[in-house]
């Protein structure tokens, strides 16, 4: 069952207002590099926030803006969430897909005062596969200079692993995107990869380990 992602309590834990603080502004870039050899990834959502926000949680049922995210790669919905949540300082989103090999950036900012405990998450669906998404959930942004992080591939659990194209969204399939009145196994996991079920073969769209790897370089 797909619910609501849970960030009122966040809301209510974080700084009020200090998304729109005054003072010095620190600026990151955070660059994204593919690292499949035939997996495309949707666009990205990416924020900078404190602790006490996560967008997922293991073994725990993925919101409806992951599933969204997972599915279809439709950042929209989450991207909502982050604007209106006073643990997020900034957030920001890439175009387009990203191609096996290929890297985009982009930037985000936090108050200079909250460089000590900015986190960083982010998150943008594979293709083609039913619900898998690529995700970093709250790793620190560096307080200066750069840090490289290897990003995973998690499977939402928002629907069946049955790699049929009638249920896998993009350029490779053109199925089924969101589909919120069929669940999967119910919770999120690390994903496996693709099992060469369905109409999805594992020599040309598998994938083993990390998927990505996300440089942070902050800048000002």
């Amino acid at each position: 069952m797909k619910t609501a992602i849970a960030l009122g309590a966040v809301v209510a834990l974080s700084f009020a207002g200090i998304a729109n603080a005054g003072g010095n502004i620190a600026q990151y870039e955070v660059t994204i590099t593919n690292i499949t050899k035939g997996v495309k990834f949707t666009p990205f959502i990416a924020a900078a926030h404190n602790s006490t926000l996560s967008i997922f949680e293991i073994g725990a049922t993925a919101s409806d803006e992951v599933a969204q995210i997972a599915e279809a790669g439709n950042i929209a919905p989450l991207q909502a969430v982050l604007d209106t949540s006073g643990a997020v300082y900034g957030s920001n989103s890439t175009a387009g897909l990203l191609l096996p090999g290929d890297s985009v950036s982009l930037e985000l900012t936090t108050p200079v005062y909250a460089v000590w405990w900015s986190r960083l998450s982010l998150a943008a669906m594979l293709l083609p596969t039913n619900d898998t998404f690529v995700s970093l959930n709250g790793v620190r942004l560096p307080r200066h200079g750069s840090v490289s992080y290897l990003a995973n591939a998690y499977d939402a659990g928002s629907e069946p692993n049955d790699e049929l194209c009638v249920n896998v969204p993009g350029p490779t399939c053109g199925g089924e995107g969101y589909s919120p009145a069929v669940d999967g196994e119910g919770y999120v996991y690390p994903a496996p990869g693709t099992h060469g079920e369905g109409d999805l073969g594992v020599g040309e769209f598998g994938w083993s380990g990390p998927v990505a790897k996300v440089t942070v370089t902050r800048m000002h």
